[in-house]
């Protein structure tokens, strides 16, 4: 199973998300954005789980993200909790372009 947590802005156009996406089984995120990302869910025919990530360790550290959700990013650790316990990124998370979202793409073995 591959869940893409995606950490994105309120006024993120849901177009740029469905690029960019990939090929994944379900799609994870925190309650603030899940508004958001319920239409490219349903759009996508993929699931979506709401999670809360506060307190989860990831790899990447950002100081303004670690402020608003006690995490570092919400995208990796969106990703790490939507596919469980024995779940593994299978990188860093992926910054846009545009700088309007991440994501990040977590495995189980």
């Amino acid at each position: 199973m591959r869940v893409a947590g995606i950490g994105c802005r309120a006024d993120t156009p849901l177009e740029t998300l469905a690029r960019s996406v990939g090929d994944v089984d379900v799609l994870a995120t925190i309650p603030e954005r899940a508004g958001l990302l319920r239409p490219l869910a349903a759009r996508l025919g993929l699931p979506l789980r709401i999670v809360s990530v506060a307190g989860v360790e990831t790899p990447t550290q950002s100081p303004r993200v670690q402020s608003l959700h006690a995490t570092g990013s919400v995208a990796e650790a969106a990703a790490l909790v939507a596919a469980g316990p024995s779940a593994r990124l299978t990188g860093p998370r992926i910054v846009s372009a545009c700088g309007r979202f991440t994501i990040a793409i977590a495995e189980v073995p």
